[in-house]
């Protein structure tokens, strides 16, 4: 089973990132479960979804304590949430920053990782280049296809274009596209900056 945990605010797609990050791994043969965790339930108060992806039936319903991927949509929660807590070293990070690790202060947590498993990608930019609005979630879900291959890229535009009206769609299916090329095509001495 491959857990993820996704953090971000309220209004940043948090809750339907992990929906479509299930339904991609559905669309790809796989099991999955994706299930909210709110605070106050406030636009802008901290957020957290799950979703666990398995070939098999999944019967945990429990939050993720342990995820084997952490997505942080808002790099403000850095420092006022143990967004890693729980992660192996084995683990996978991903951050929607323009800025580097150590420009973040994660240095320490990138020497703990396997190598190129942590990576920064602007994907509140590219979200705003392609929608018009910083809603950073199809993007970072297509770096994570791209740093994990937990889904394909072809399976999350299908669950982008199931979730979306069609202008909506094509434009976070292009965000997605860019960010996993990002990833994809960045050398893995570079997983200390954004791709």
């Amino acid at each position: 089973m491959f857990s993820v945990r996704i953090h971000g605010r309220g209004g940043q797609g948090v809750v339907t990132a992990a929906e479509l990050l299930s339904f991609a791994a559905f669309a790809g043969g796989l099991e999955a479960q994706a299930f909210p965790s709110f605070g106050s339930e406030r636009m802008g108060a901290p957020v957290i979804a799950f979703c666990r992806v398995d070939d098999r039936p999944i019967r945990l319903r429990e939050p993720i304590a342990e995820p084997d991927a952490v997505v942080v949509q808002d790099a403000t929660l850095l420092n006022h949430v143990d967004v890693f807590g729980g992660l192996a070293a084995d683990g996978y990070v991903l951050i929607n920053s323009e800025h580097s690790v150590d420009d973040l202060g994660l240095g320490e947590l990138r020497d703990r990782l396997q190598s190129g498993r942590i990576r920064t990608v602007p994907a509140s930019e590219l979200a705003r280049t392609h929608l018009g609005r910083p809603i950073p979630n199809a993007a970072l879900l297509g770096a994570l296809a791209a740093l994990t291959g937990l889904v394909s890229l072809e399976h999350l535009q299908s669950a982008i274009a199931e979730r979306f009206p069609a202008a909506p769609a094509k434009a976070n299916s292009a965000a997605a596209l860019d960010a996993f090329n990002l990833i994809a095509n960045a050398p893995a001495t570079l997983e200390e900056t954004h791709a």
